[in-house]
């Protein structure tokens, strides 16, 4: 089996070493193309206005000066001898829960991958305390990793859907299971926005995203990770809301 390896930390991203050494539970054929510098937040967005660069740095091992949507598809029409039959994208540092998956390059690279038809699967690991930069630990993920992946290679995906996979900010003995939950809901309405002044005297702006949870329901990501499982969430790219077609086809008629 060829799996194909990517993220949205980076190339020298922590949460990649962790990544492959879960791939490697499943397969020696790994390769992987990830973007040269972190691209968090970049979302399923394309370069179009600047030319990608492609560097190698071993065998197998490939970086992209570009997004995440720009490695996969790097990867896709350069870099691999044939398509993979797997791709994971991750281990992302930091959460990917409820509508995290919108800003989510983690998630987009997997996206990338179900537009090509190939099973993909996003993989992030929660962390609670702000401020840690690369020191975020990877214990759940390394050891609940390819216990989470295992039952999805004998699972048919169903067409344009992916695997959205979070794992609980806890020791890997604490971790209570996996679930398969929905995706829920969170509110960065209230997010921080920090405004200082540059060297030069200009005023500059930085977000901070601190989710306020509102979810309808119980069976989520959300409360699934809070109570210390790991989340396995189908997702679909059609993003058509089935409920107003049919009135929005009487107003048109």
């Amino acid at each position: 089996m060829r799996i194909l390896l990517t993220n949205d930390d980076g190339i020298n991203a922590p949460g990649l070493n962790v990544l492959e050494r879960i791939a490697r539970h499943f397969s020696d054929d790994v390769w992987v193309c990830a973007p040269a510098e972190e691209q968090s937040g970049a979302g399923h967005s394309l370069t179009l206005t600047r030319p990608v660069r492609l560097r190698q740095h071993a065998e197998r091992r490939f970086s992209v000066s570009g997004t995440p949507t720009d490695a996969v598809t790097m990867a896709l029409r350069k870099v691999l001898p044939a398509a993979p039959d797997l791709i994971l994208s991750g281990v992302n540092r930091g959460a990917n829960l409820g509508d995290d998956v919108t800003y989510s390059g983690t998630v987009a690279a997997a996206m990338e991958g179900t537009l090509a038809g190939i099973p993909s699967i996003a993989l992030s690991q929660v962390y609670t305390k702000e401020g840690v930069g690369n020191n975020v630990d990877f214990a759940a993920a390394e050891d609940w990793g390819a216990r989470a992946i295992a039952p999805l290679l004998e699972t048919p995906f169903a067409p344009r859907t992916l695997i959205n996979i979070n794992f609980p900010p806890l020791p890997a003995a604490a971790v209570k299971g996996i679930k398969a939950v929905r995706q829920g809901f969170h509110d960065y309405a209230r997010g921080t926005l920090v405004e200082a002044v540059d060297p030069r005297g200009f005023p500059y702006f930085w977000f901070g995203l601190h989710g306020i949870e509102h979810t309808a329901g119980h069976d989520t990501d959300l409360e699934a990770i809070a109570e210390g499982y790991v989340s396995v969430t189908p997702l679909q790219l059609d993003l058509t809301h089935e409920g107003s077609l049919a009135g929005l086809r009487a107003r048109y008629a």
